[in-house]
């Protein structure tokens, strides 16, 4: 699963990055290095600008909610636990299958955090039991310092109780796609831990690889085959993970400090 990241990167630089054409201003985000649900944060889109004549879509950063709130919900409540859709299940779940077809976005990040745990406990978690407390934290981010581009989805949900005019009348919010995490050898493994990502966790966000993006973002792409094509893992031994402070699992910590790589895990895990 992913439930935090960190997002660092300036408006400036995502645009350059991913060909945005059009951002406010006003929108602009603080870095934010312990992203959590409920936040707001950055997503790239494509889609035709409402005071344009024509049709043409427009690569947008855009700023959103993190937890998919369905069109069709009564209340925007449920959102918190929306946070991730599985790559496996997301072209026919209710809440996301709309959304896949048509409106599909990146979420830019430097990378994210999972939590370790021993053996047995993955496996009760892997089978959806209860699991214990997490445990040591990682940062997994890609190893050449590239951005993290997380495959996404956006949705609209209309506030009834509002106004047409109101500034909080519609809700834009997002989810992570997530998928079965790699069992090959990470790019840059820890010198004691772990040494591919499923080590980490049963599963991982799916990171989008530039040759992707273009084909993800359109719009104009709904056939649910030729976008499930789409949802493939990227190519192993892309990434490398490494142990983080404990301090992340307190969403209340937020800084630049919570990336410093430790010499070794503060947490025992079992490997």
């Amino acid at each position: 699963m992913c439930g935090r990241y960190a997002a660092s990167r300036r408006p400036e630089d995502l645009a350059g990055i991913f060909g945005v054409e059009k951002w406010e201003p006003e929108e602009t985000l603080e870095p934010d290095y312990n992203v959590a649900p409920t936040k707001q944060v950055y997503a790239v889109l494509d889609r035709a600008l409402k005071d344009e004549a024509g049709p043409r879509p427009v690569r947008q950063l855009r700023t959103l909610t993190w937890g998919l709130v369905p069109s069709w919900s009564k209340t925007p409540e449920g959102g918190a636990r929306m946070i991730n859709a599985r790559a496996e299940t997301v072209h026919e779940k209710p809440s996301y299958r709309r959304a896949f077809s048509s409106r599909r976005c990146i979420l830019p990040a430097d990378g994210y955090y999972e939590w370790v745990t021993g053996k047995q406990e993955r496996d009760l978690e892997a089978e959806g039991r209860k699991k214990r407390p997490r445990k040591q934290p990682y940062f997994v981010t890609p190893a050449d310092g590239s951005v993290f581009a997380m495959a996404g989805l956006y949705e609209f949900w209309r506030d009834r109780t509002l106004p047409d005019d109101h500034p909080r009348a519609w809700w834009v919010t997002c989810s992570v796609i997530t998928t079965e995490a790699e069992t090959s050898p990470l790019a840059v493994s820890p010198a004691e831990g772990p040494h591919a990502l499923a080590e980490i966790h049963p599963r991982m966000p799916l990171m989008l690889t530039p040759d992707r993006w273009d084909a993800w973002l359109d719009p104009a792409r709904t056939d649910v085959d030729e976008l499930r094509g789409l949802l493939a893992p990227p190519p192993a031994g892309l990434m490398r993970a490494y142990p983080v402070a404990t301090a992340v699992s307190n969403v209340r910590n937020n800084g630049p400090e919570l990336l410093k790589e430790l010499a070794a895990p503060e947490e025992g895990t079992l490997f």
